[in-house]
C-alpha cells in the first residue's frame, strides 16, 4: 500500500491489546497493587485517500478470524444446548407426573423438581462497530476479557459523545478505558446489567482538519475537556512520502502467518503458564518487571512525574502525557508476551516501550499543536474561499459556517478565524441594527490591497 507504517503499527498494537484484554495485567511497581490492563485507544490521522482504512482493515483481520471461529463454536454449542433443553423439558414433565402420583399417595415430592437447566452458550466477541452504549455494555458483560470498538471515522464518535444527551455514554467510555473498573446499568424497562470490569479498546482514524477542530475545543475547555481525547495515547499523524512505485507481488505468507500466530497466542494465553501471579484480593493475573526493567521504569517515571508538575506543559498535553502511566507498562507487557516471554518482564521490553512512547509523544504534540493553531487554519480556509470567489462583501459568520466547507465546519473556529482576519485588516467589521442584537457583517480587503 506504501502508506506510512504508522497506519499498520498503531492498529496492530491496539488490536493485540484487545486480543489480550483482561487475561493478564501488569503491576509496574515491586510491591503495590497498582495494576494496568493492556487495552489501548488509538487514532491514526491522514488526508483522504491516504489508505488509512485499507491498512486498518488488514490489521484487524486476525481478530475477525478469531470471532468467526468463536461463532462457529457457539453454533455447535447452541445445538447441544437446544438438545439439552428438550431433555430438561421431558424431565420436568416426568417430574410433574411423579409429583401427582406422590401427592395422591401422600408421599413427599421433595427433590423431584431439582432439575438443573443448561446454561445458554454465548459467542466470544472481539470487535464491535456502531452500537449503543447499553448494547456495548451487554457485550462487555458477556465478554469479561474486553472487546475492540472499531470506528473508521473517529471524530464523529467524539462529537456525538460531546453532546449533553450523551453524557452517560461519555461517562461509560471514560470508565471502560481503565479496564479495571466495574459498571452497572440500571434501567426501568431492562433488567440490571452488571459488568465486573469494563475493558474497552478503541481504534479509528480521522482527517487533519477534523482532528484540529476537535483539539481546539478540547484545549479551549468545556465538555470536550474531561480527558477523553487524552486517553488516545496511541495517536499518530505521520507525513505521507512523496515517492511511489507500482508494487504487484504475492503477499509475504510467512510474515502474515507469524502475525496471525501472535494474535492466536494472545487469544489462547494461559497466564499461569507464563508465570503470572494472583493475589488474594484481586483475581486478575499479573506480571511484574525484573530488577533491571524495574530500575529503568522507575527512572522514567521519576522524570515523567517531575515534567507533569513543572507547569511548563500545556494543560491538555500535560493531561495526555499523564496517561502514559498506563501506556508504557502496558506496552512493555505486550512486547514481553509477543516475544513469547515468560516470568518477570525483561529490560528489553520496557526499553522498546519507552522508545515507542517517545515517538508517540512527538505525534501527540503535533495533534495538540494543530488545536492551538486552529485559528490560523480557519483564517487560511476563509482566505481560500475569498480568493475562490465564494464570499462577497457583507457576509456573516453564520452564513459562512452554514456552507460547511472543509476546515470551516465549527462555528467557534469560523469566528476565531474571522477575528484574526479582522485584526490583520483582511476583513472589516460592521454592525447593522436589527431592532434586537446587532447583525455583524464583514467586508473583504477594506484597504484595497492586492
Amino acid at each position: 500500500m506504501q502508506c506510512p507504517p504508522d497506519f499498520v503499527g498503531i492498529p496492530a498494537v491496539v488490536s493485540l491489546g484487545a486480543a489480550l484484554g483482561r487475561k493478564i495485567a501488569i503491576r509496574p511497581q515491586r510491591s503495590t497493587d497498582w495494576t494496568e490492563v493492556p487495552n489501548f485507544w488509538g487514532c491514526i490521522i491522514g488526508r483522504p485517500g491516504a489508505l488509512k482504512s485499507p491498512a486498518m482493515r488488514q490489521v484487524i483481520k486476525p481478530l475477525q478470524r478469531l470471532e468467526a471461529q468463536a461463532e462457529k463454536q457457539a453454533e455447535s454449542a447452541m445445538q447441544k444446548y437446544a438438545a439439552d433443553l428438550e431433555l430438561v423439558k421431558f424431565r420436568k414433565d416426568e417430574a410433574k407426573k411423579k409429583a401427582k402420583d406422590a401427592l395422591k399417595k401422600g408421599l413427599s415430592t421433595e427433590g423431584l423438581f431439582n432439575i438443573e437447566e443448561p446454561e445458554q452458550p454465548t459467542s466470544r466477541r472481539y470487535i464491535t462497530n456502531d452500537t449503543s452504549y447499553e448494547s456495548l455494555g451487554e457485550i462487555l458483560a458477556a465478554n469479561p476479557y474486553g472487546v475492540l470498538a472499531f470506528r473508521d471515522e473517529l471524530v464523529s464518535l467524539l462529537k456525538t459523545l460531546d453532546r449533553e444527551e450523551y453524557a452517560a455514554t461519555r461517562g461509560f467510555f471514560l470508565t471502560a478505558w481503565n479496564g479495571t473498573d466495574g459498571y452497572t446499568f440500571d434501567r426501568i424497562i431492562r433488567c440490571k446489567t452488571r459488568i465486573e470490569a469494563a475493558c474497552l479498546s478503541l481504534l479509528g482514524s480521522t482527517q487533519p482538519g477534523r482532528i484540529a477542530e476537535y483539539m481546539r475545543r478540547a484545549i479551549a475547555g468545556g465538555a470536550a475537556d474531561d480527558g477523553l481525547i487524552q486517553r488516545f495515547s496511541l495517536i499518530s499523524w505521520p507525513d505521507q512520502s512523496p515517492e511511489w512505485r507500482d508494487v504487484d507481488r504475492w503477499p509475504d505468507s510467512e510474515a502474515r502467518r507469524a502475525a496471525w500466530d501472535a494474535f492466536g497466542s494472545f487469544d489462547s494465553l494461559d497466564p499461569m503458564r507464563v508465570g503470572a501471579q494472583v493475589d488474594d484480593f484481586d483475581g486478575l493475573p499479573f506480571l511484574r518487571f525484573d530488577d533491571a526493567a524495574q530500575e529503568v521504569f522507575a527512572g522514567w517515571r521519576n522524570d515523567l512525574e517531575h515534567r507533569l508538575r513543572a507547569g511548563e506543559l500545556h494543560p491538555a498535553l500535560e493531561s495526555h502525557l499523564s496517561k502514559y502511566r498506563k501506556l508504557v507498562p502496558s506496552l512493555a507487557l505486550v512486547n514481553h508476551l509477543a516475544d513469547h516471554g515468560e516470568g518477570p518482564i525483561a529490560e528489553a521490553a520496557i526499553l522498546r516501550a519507552l522508545a515507542f512512547a517517545q515517538y508517540l509523544e512527538s505525534h501527540a504534540r503535533r495533534a495538540y499543536g494543530a488545536g492551538t493553531e486552529a485559528e490560523s487554519a480557519a483564517a487560511m480556509a476563509i482566505l481560500f474561499r475569498i480568493r475562490n470567489g465564494d464570499l462577497k462583501d457583507g457576509f456573516t459568520a453564520r452564513e459562512l459556517w452554514r456552507n460547511q466547507w472543509t476546515g470551516l465546519t465549527d462555528l467557534d473556529a469560523v469566528k476565531a478565524g474571522i477575528e484574526l482576519l479582522v485584526d490583520l485588516a483582511w476583513l472589516d467589521q460592521t454592525e447593522a441594527k436589527t431592532g434586537g442584537r446587532p447583525l455583524v457583517k464583514y467586508d473583504i480587503n477594506p484597504r484595497g490591497e492586492p
